[in-house]
């Protein structure tokens, strides 16, 4: 089927939520996905106010959309609104994919972990029997904690400003899970930044650690997708650290995304190329 010129009575409509979202690089992946299987869908933006999810997904099941992403800070507050959630969801406390089903009930997952390993792989990284060191334990940070524990991490250590989350993020990973501080980053083999430091706009200029505790050895993955290449990433290259950026991430979890709604097989090269076109 060739796609429309513009939307019309038949277009589905996926979306992202979250707030802020206009920096979102998703409608430019999903929508070249789209273009390029000629699928007669379209994929938006929605700014949406905390507090408001609930309300956001009662419009999109009344309005018979065809999906979601959920993007900070409503992770958590999707779990809650979704009519059924899947165990990874419910593990990490977070949905990032919502899924409308054929009885018009709302489906929560959580792609993220998954997207996060399919990244790893390509950077030819197992994280297998290593060591690994997670900033942050909001709702991306939690769901690639129990993704490396579950790939046969032996340590996931999580950093967190706030100890009690911290906690409820590290025990996600069982028995190789435990609260750390900055000085374990120097020892691993793995450092993930799941904060939004270094996110483009006020804080593009900002590091979440001292990036003299990076150096030779370790691999350095900075979730925030844009900029393409943040400060962290910059400055633990410099130190002689592998690293990589949010965009691989982003464009697996989004692929899963795109084949539970659709049910086709995501061109991942497309919206790879579509995601890095739309960062400049």
């Amino acid at each position: 089927m060739a796609v429309s010129a513009a939307a019309g009575a038949h277009t589905r409509v996926a979306a992202v939520i979250g707030s802020p979202v206009r920096h979102s690089l998703s409608p430019a992946m999903h929508n070249a996905a789209f273009r390029e299987l000629g699928l007669d869908w379209i994929y938006v933006a929605f700014e949406v106010p905390q507090g408001s999810v609930a309300a956001a997904l009662a419009g999109a099941r009344a309005l018979g959309m065809g999906g979601l992403s959920v993007t900070i800070p409503h992770k958590a507050a999707a779990l809650a609104a979704v009519d059924e959630a899947t165990p990874t969801a419910t593990a990490v406390g977070a949905v990032n994919t919502v899924v409308p089903r054929s009885d018009g009930s709302l489906l929560g997952d959580n792609t993220d972990g998954a997207g996060f390993l399919a990244s790893l792989a390509e950077e030819g990284f197992d994280p297998s029997g290593r060591m690994c060191a997670v900033l942050g334990a909001g709702g991306a940070a939690r769901a690639v904690v129990h993704a490396l524990a579950g790939a046969g991490a032996v340590e996931v250590v999580v950093v967190n400003r706030t100890p009690g989350r911290g906690e409820a993020a590290a025990a996600l990973a069982g028995a190789v899970g435990r609260v750390g501080t900055a000085a374990d980053l120097e020892r691993v083999d793995l450092v993930v930044n799941a904060t939004p430091v270094g996110l483009a706009g006020s804080e593009a200029d900002a590091t979440p650690v001292d990036l003299r505790l990076l150096g030779p050895g370790q691999l350095v993955v900075d979730l925030v997708p844009n900029p393409a290449v943040t400060t962290l990433m910059r400055g633990a290259r410099e130190r002689g650290a592998g690293v990589a950026g949010g965009l691989g991430m982003l464009v697996h979890q989004g692929a899963t995304a795109f084949e539970l709604w659709t049910g086709r097989p995501a061109p991942i090269g497309v919206m790879r190329a579509a995601a890095a076109l739309a960062l400049g």
